[in-house]
């Protein structure tokens, strides 16, 4: 292609596989981040399918494996911590997968392999673009202004900069439930194994260990949208210990936690629907354009693949145009498909009643029990590769 300077907007997880991919085919890359520095918060992400095929080929899968969390499974539990049922890492799609990390290791991981070729600029963020014959001239918060021959947005859910480009065209559908992730001192109860407590009126208890010496807790619960995303931290905290302050189990230990804790993450849970992933010279990938929400566990994988073939459709044409329309006609199939969510999604994880709790407990023993599994085995290719998806995969470059 041609146009070889490219600016993109967010460093977390699609932004610099996105930069990555075009430093190896020959671009200029610039990276611009609202955030002082790299944001290492969150949960535990996996890298299955074409993503992992992906980070063979991007020599990272040894450091992603080496930096894995060590959680052994789910168990799910119930109020006096009695298991119900259990998962077994790698032994369900339901449960821990192969290749599981902390959100703020992959990123780190991605950096160090950037950071010597792209330029980062941390604590900034674009607040103009203005496309003319030539490029896209960029006015940067802190005052600086730039021209760039492509933008691509690569940033979050609620991207700034998508709004800049696409103004309200792309959808944030809300899935009717919201979640609120953060890290708590670990404790005597606490193991290699995750634990999923569900309670009364659709309420969930999550908590998984990490490679840090602490707990990576969360709670969820169903609810029409009501704007709670919006709330200052104090206010959600407050929210929170409304809904969960009789959800029994562990709920009173993790809601002592979280006052201490300043690193709480709160929003509706969301999918992003665009009808088009690029604008004149501008485009998007990752969670600002098809986030398919951590319901579908494939946020992660869809943001590695998405920069891939982005990457890849520009080093292969000349005109920034058609590299976007083969960007889109490759991938958008594939993402419409993660974007369906299974029947029963999210509800039939987050039961009202007892019974309906009781009926989820018993579905999930008779998929974790050994005779069901030696079954499933029959019927599976055991010659299949743990990378392989239903996305055929191109090595551009080659």
């Amino acid at each position: 292609m041609n146009h070889k300077k490219i600016l993109i907007s967010g460093a977390s997880i699609a932004g610099p596989t996105l930069a990555f991919w075009l430093n190896r085919f020959g671009f200029e890359v610039t990276i611009v981040e609202r955030a002082e520095s790299l944001r290492l918060g969150g949960q535990n992400v996996d890298i299955k399918g074409a993503a992992q095929k992906i980070a063979q080929w991007m020599g990272i899968e040894e450091e992603i494996r080496a930096a894995d969390t060590g959680e052994l499974g789910v168990r799910f539990v119930d109020e006096n911590d009695g298991i119900k049922a259990a998962l077994p890492k790698g032994e369900s799609n339901l449960g821990t997968s192969e290749l599981e990390i902390l959100r703020g290791d992959l990123v780190k991981i991605l950096y160090k392999h950037t950071k010597d070729h792209v330029e980062y600029l941390f604590g900034n963020q674009i607040i103009a673009l203005d496309e003319h014959a030539d490029g896209v001239k960029v006015t940067f918060q802190n005052g600086e202004i730039r021209d760039f021959d492509l933008v691509i947005c690569a940033d979050g859910i609620r991207s700034r900069t998508r709004q800049l480009v696409f103004g309200d065209e792309p959808y944030v559908k809300p899935v009717g439930l919201y979640v609120s992730y953060f890290t708590i001192p670990r404790g005597p109860s606490d193991s290699r194994w995750a634990r999923w407590y569900n309670a009364t009126n659709s309420r969930v208890i999550v908590m998984r260990p990490d490679n840090e010496g602490t707990t990576r807790a969360s709670f969820s619960f169903m609810s029409e949208p009501m704007g709670y995303e919006k709330l200052s931290l104090d206010e959600q905290k407050q929210l929170l210990r409304h809904k969960f302050s009789d959800a029994g189990w562990e709920a009173k230990r993790v809601l002592a936690a979280m006052e201490e804790n300043s690193d709480l993450y709160f929003d509706a849970i969301s999918q992003v629907i665009a009808p088009r992933w690029s604008k004149g010279r501008c485009a998007m990938t990752g969670d600002a354009a098809f986030c398919p929400s951590p319901l579908t566990g494939m946020g992660v994988s869809l943001s590695v693949v998405g920069a891939y073939i982005l990457a890849g459709e520009l080093s292969r044409h000349a005109n920034y145009a058609d590299a976007f329309a083969a960007y889109d006609k490759a991938f958008r199939p594939y993402v419409t498909k993660i974007q369906k969510l299974p029947p029963g999604v999210p509800w039939l994880a987050h039961p009202k009643t007892k019974w309906g709790i009781f009926l989820l407990n018993t579905i999930l023993n008779v998929i974790s029990s050994k005779f069901v599994m030696k079954i499933g085995e029959l019927f599976s290719d055991k010659n299949k590769s743990p990378t392989d998806d239903t996305i055929e995969l191109e090595e551009y470059g080659k």
